[in-house]
This record gives C-alpha cells, sequence and structure tokens, in this order.
C-alpha cells in the first residue's frame, strides 16, 4: 500500500485511525456462515477521502476443500470480501469515503449483499499463506461516480489488497468494485 501523497506545499494529508468496532464487525459478518467468518480485527486509517484496512484473519478450517496448507484464492477473496465489507461499513459510519456522504448505516446494511459487487477481482501468491493466521490489508485508491448512458448511476472503485503470514508467506492482488442501486 502507498503512503498518502503530499500536497504541494509538502505536508501528508491529515490522517485518522479507527480501532475494531467489535459491534460493527459482528454486524458486517452477520451473512457468513459461522465457520466462514475469518476477519479477527480491522485498524482504519483514513484521509482525504480514501481509507485503507489492516486486518488480522484466522481460518480454522477450509469451508470448502480439505486441509491445503496454505491461504487459497476462494478463502482470498472471501478474506477481501469481510475486509471491503468491514471498510465500507466503518466509512459510512465514520464519513471517510469521497462517493459515501449521504449513505447511513441503513444503506449499507441495504446494499451489502445485492449491490455491492466485485467486476474484477486478480490476485498472485508469491509464497504460501498460513491460513490459521494472517494479516491482511485493503486500500481504496479511487472512486468515481459513474452515469454510463441510460443506466443508473453506480459508484466505481479500484482497490488493492495484500496478505502475509509470520512466516514470510504473501500474496497481493487488484479489485475493482461496483456499487450499483445506489442511494
Amino acid at each position: 500500500m502507498s503512503a498518502p501523497t503530499a500536497d504541494r506545499t509538502g505536508t501528508a494529508p491529515p490522517q485518522c485511525s479507527y480501532r475494531t468496532d467489535e459491534e460493527l464487525l459482528a454486524r458486517v459478518l452477520v451473512p457468513y456462515k459461522a465457520h466462514c467468518k475469518y476477519l479477527r480485527s480491522a485498524l482504519v486509517t483514513a484521509g482525504a477521502g480514501l481509507a485503507s484496512a489492516h486486518c488480522e484473519f484466522a481460518i480454522p478450517e477450509s469451508c470448502y476443500i480439505d486441509n491445503t496448507g496454505h491461504l487459497n484464492s476462494v478463502e482470498a477473496n472471501i478474506a477481501y470480501n469481510q475486509m471491503m465489507y468491514y471498510l465500507v461499513a466503518k466509512s459510512v459510519r465514520e464519513g471517510l469515503l469521497t462517493g459515501f456522504e449521504t449513505w447511513t448505516l441503513d444503506d449499507f446494511w441495504r446494499h451489502q449483499l445485492p449491490d455491492i459487487l466485485i467486476a474484477r477481482f486478480a490476485g498472485t501468491f508469491r509464497r504460501p499463506v498460513n491460513p490459521r493466521s494472517f494479516q491482511g490489508e485493503l486500500a481504496f485508491h479511487s472512486i468515481t461516480r459513474r452515469a454510463p448512458g441510460d443506466s443508473s448511476p453506480f459508484l466505481h472503485a479500484e482497490t488493492s489488497y495484500r496478505y502475509w503470514d509470520a512466516d514470510g508467506g504473501r500474496s497481493h492482488g487488484e479489485a475493482t468494485l461496483a456499487f450499483v442501486n445506489i442511494p
């Protein structure tokens, strides 16, 4: 993840940080089966209308396959979803992300599953990541409101993510999100 860029005066945009909101995290994970709740904590950092999250994960047992011994692409995608949902919910609650200024938490809960879409998801695994205990980061790089042709307006977001563990495992990738049917 890149650090915030400095403005013309050489000053970086102001940053603010938020530790895990346990109640919010529990609510964000409600749609997941009990054995698929991987996100344990998240530190959200924001500034200049963008935000990122540094997260802790644990996957005690794969939800769909025998133990592979490493984080696989399905679990990486589920972990990404949980990071992203929490980061957006926290951003809505705190007014952090550009494009979500008019959203309430009720809007987020209503749109969480049907209207937040991953339009593109790509990842690279450099070294196997231990799924039992690993960390991740997700950063929003841009959020744009679009209204193509006759279709309803939507938010388009470019994000990046990475995972790592204590033994040098590492993975990273990018994802493009579409927030449709937005308020």
